[in-house]
């Protein structure tokens, strides 16, 4: 895995983690500029996420005989075990600590689509969330996933296109005729697309080191993030986060060497997850003893980072371990961590 990619997506993860302290602490009203960016842009961290995924999987997949079965069972061992367990611990914290969460509602159904990544209305009356609300975004994960392991019986130089047309079906046909949520007609979903694009310039050797010509790339993109709305979302920040992404790439020699960029790389998954369950709790603390905001919200970076580090390590490395010993009976090798890296 790239470490300028492992950054990349580690500044995404903390970009999301500021956009929900401006919307749990400030109900996103803004307190400056910088929180005003926050409130608009914080969330183009999401259009990264999705962007890696589609490189990385594309890269990690490149050049093995790999069975569509096995590659689900992988992305699942991966996936599912953190999910469920931060899902179950927002559905405690909102059953038995109702104050910290009072706009969050638990239902038995719900809950259980949730885990089982199927899109549908929240019990709170807000939108299609699962009871992770952050969750949402690994159900277009799921199904990004389920249509590349239909790819991969395809050789690689068609995959984009059988991905491409997939996705096209089940997005924008057959949510026409209510076969599938109309949660999946986002645009958003095309942007797994940009992330196979990129592997395959990359491996063609088409993104090249460089240094003038990625910083322009990243001002630019930034620049378009800044001054566009997000709609359509694909286009004002799906395409300037694949720029983004491809910048990033051509730095990667200054990149290469950092073991703290790559565990703060491997770490945000985990802090994905776990940040509104401890800045929900951190803004309820605030509230009740006057506690300033920001103080608090330093208090809960940290939590997030340590507790993020803890949860790569005893739940992520090792559920994903143990249940592809269970399958294969080998340990993990190098080439199943690699895989296993790619989370959002």
């Amino acid at each position: 895995m790239l470490i300028s990619v492992q950054a990349l997506r580690a500044l995404a993860a903390w970009g999301v983690v500021c956009h929900h302290f401006m919307q749990i602490f400030f109900d996103f009203k803004a307190r400056g500029p910088i929180g005003q960016m926050f409130i608009d842009k914080g969330a183009v961290g999401v259009d990264i996420f999705f962007v890696i995924s589609g490189l990385v999987i594309f890269l990690s997949t490149e050049g093995k005989s790999l069975p569509p079965g096995r590659f689900l069972l992988y992305r699942l061992f991966r996936i599912v075990p953190a999910y469920w367990l931060y899902t179950v611990l927002m559905a405690l914290l909102v059953v038995f600590a109702r104050p910290v969460l009072p706009d969050q509602t638990v239902n038995w159904s719900h809950f259980l689509l949730s885990l089982l990544f199927i899109p549908t209305e929240n019990p709170g009356g807000y939108g299609i969330y699962p009871t992770l609300n952050v969750g949402w975004t690994l159900n277009y994960e799921m199904l990004f996933y389920l249509l590349f392991a239909w790819a991969l019986l395809f050789r690689l130089q068609v995959r984009l296109l059988i991905v491409a047309a997939l996705l096209f079906a089940v997005c924008q046909a057959w949510t026409g005729y209510g076969w599938v949520s109309a949660f999946y007609r986002s645009d958003i979903v095309y942007e797994f697309l940009l992330g196979i694009a990129i592997g395959m310039l990359y491996r063609r050797g088409w993104i090249r080191p460089g240094l003038s010509l990625p910083l322009l790339g990243i001002g630019g993109a930034l620049l378009v993030i800044y001054y566009l709305p997000p709609q359509p979302r694909f286009l004002a920040w799906g395409l300037p986060s694949a720029v983004l992404v491809m910048a990033c790439m051509s730095l990667e020699r200054f990149f290469e060497h950092s073991r703290v960029l790559k565990l703060l790389g491997d770490c945000s998954y985990s802090v994905y997850l776990m940040h509104v369950l401890v800045l929900s709790a951190g803004g309820f603390v605030a509230q009740r003893y006057g506690i300033n905001p920001y103080v608090m919200f330093g208090v809960c970076a940290l939590t997030i980072g340590v507790g993020s580090w803890a949860s790569y390590e005893w739940v992520e490395k090792c559920s994903y371990r143990w249940l592809k010993h269970r399958i294969d009976g080998d340990p993990v090798g190098r080439d199943g961590l690699a895989l296993s890296r790619q989370k959002y």
